[in-house]
């Protein structure tokens, strides 16, 4: 299914030069709203991703972003928009597997969270902030000890976070 839409991409991009136009239009506006909201001004950053969007729909990182300024306003259902628009059109999209479960613990939606980190660590077994966010949520289900697991499995893979994680939760080594 991904070498398909490869293929069919690459043939859009032979047939149709204005694309690769279209594409770069889209990174130059996303470059612009993360300046944006480097500067504290999620509103224009929203405003310019949604530019960047009109230009090229498939641009994974304007969604991903798009969603985490939403959810820096409190917009969580659009952040979680956003995120799921990215896995309707890539199922293995690790970073919007990580930043949706980010989503729904912010919403309480702890099963759901604990999916997708699941999703994250099945995908990436080396990604230590999957291991540290699916902790906190195994805290929040009242998985005391699978939460320390998570945490020092993290340390093991040299996350200085879960050095103090562990510490502040009185986890046992």
């Amino acid at each position: 299914m991904k070498l398909r839409s490869v293929f069919l991409l690459l043939l859009m991009v032979i047939f149709h030069p204005g694309i690769a136009q279209d594409k770069a239009k889209s990174n130059e506006l996303y470059s612009k709203a993360m300046i944006q909201f480097r500067l504290s001004r999620p509103q224009e950053a929203i405003k310019l991703l949604n530019e960047a969007l009109s230009y090229d729909t498939l641009n994974y990182n304007a969604y991903i972003k798009r969603g985490f300024v939403k959810g820096s306003v409190g917009d969580y259902e659009g952040e979680l928009e956003d995120y799921n628009t990215v896995l309707n059109f890539d199922s293995t999209h690790v970073q919007a597997y990580l930043s949706r479960g980010s989503a729904y613990s912010k919403l309480k939606k702890y099963n759901f969270a604990m999916a997708d980190f699941n999703k994250v660590v099945m995908f990436d077994s080396s990604n230590y902030e999957a291991y540290n966010n699916r902790g906190f949520v195994k805290k929040a289900l009242g998985d005391f000890d699978g939460a320390c697991q998570d945490w020092n499995y993290s340390k093991k893979m040299g996350n200085k976070e879960a050095i103090i994680i562990l510490k502040n939760n009185h986890c046992r080594k």
